[in-house]
């Protein structure tokens, strides 16, 4: 029996690569990444100030890194959402009217409405605007065909709700998913995929007893690097080269080999965003 020498490739879902804890060695650690075989990587958007450094990296790394455009929950502020929505809505839409003051060039590379949603951890005040932003957010996705990558830090079960009561329902992904069996069986059946990053190697989280009742078929591996690092890097700064770590605690939750979790996780990520 011949070994394959292939590289297993996988897709980072969910990663901020243009945060401040890479100033030292950003170019170092996405070609870590790309090394280890974390050939694709997808960064979201959080506010108008992150827009430049992550269009930067698309441009660095155009077939590695696919960026999505969004105003992330913890991010809605009364004084400047309405605000930060436009300059969303222009780099959406590809409108040129009032963005002469941005730094970035006008993309259309967008691959999905992200990262919105709601984050009632933070800051329960601003849930009435939260809400304003993510139902906004969808249906600009809506209109663009595009997914959405939801945040729902304390808030999954409201999130659920806000998307059986629409009409018109976006496809897309919960990130980092560490709900119960229960909230994840309602996100599958709104046709959502779920995101799987560094939580699921923690000792104590019932998340590995809760993916043994989900298709792997709707699963997507993710980092939300710099935050929420993997065993054995708890404590540490996480990096898009620790997806494998992620995918390889998958095996034992489905009893399947490395390549089978990397080829199907691959795949989904491929059906939901098109890249």
């Amino acid at each position: 029996m011949t070994h394959d020498s292939r590289l297993t490739t996988f897709v980072d879902t969910h990663t901020h690569l243009y945060e401040a804890q890479f100033d030292a060695d950003r170019t170092a650690m996405i070609e870590r990444a790309i090394n280890t075989g974390v050939s694709k990587m997808i960064i979201p958007n959080v506010d108008a100030t992150t827009i430049k450094g992550m269009l930067d990296l698309v441009q660095q790394f155009p077939t590695n890194i696919f960026p999505m455009m969004g105003l992330h929950p913890c991010y809605v502020k009364l004084e400047s959402y309405k605000a930060e929505l436009e300059i969303v809505r222009q780099y959406l839409f590809n409108d040129h009217k009032e963005i002469s003051n941005l730094q970035s060039p006008i993309t259309n590379s967008f691959i999905a409405v992200g990262e919105i949603g709601l984050d009632l951890y933070w800051d329960k005040s601003t849930l009435d605007i939260q809400k304003e932003a993510f139902e906004l957010q969808c249906d600009w996705a809506i209109e663009k065909q595009l997914p959405v990558a939801i945040h729902s830090r304390d808030s999954t079960h409201i999130l659920i709700e806000l998307l059986k009561k629409r009409k018109n329902k976006p496809r897309g992904v919960f990130h980092c998913f560490t709900g119960s069996l229960e909230e994840a069986n309602e996100i599958l059946k709104l046709g959502f995929y779920v995101g799987i990053g560094g939580v699921v190697t923690y000792k104590n989280t019932h998340l590995r007893d809760t993916l043994k009742h989900l298709p792997l078929d709707k699963i997507v591996l993710e980092t939300d690097a710099p935050y929420l690092p993997p065993v054995p890097f708890r404590g540490k700064r996480n990096e898009s080269a620790y997806t494998k770590l992620v995918a390889e605690t998958l095996c034992s939750v489905y009893e399947k080999g490395l390549e089978e979790i990397a080829d199907v996780t691959t795949q989904n990520a491929k059906d939901l965003f098109d890249i």
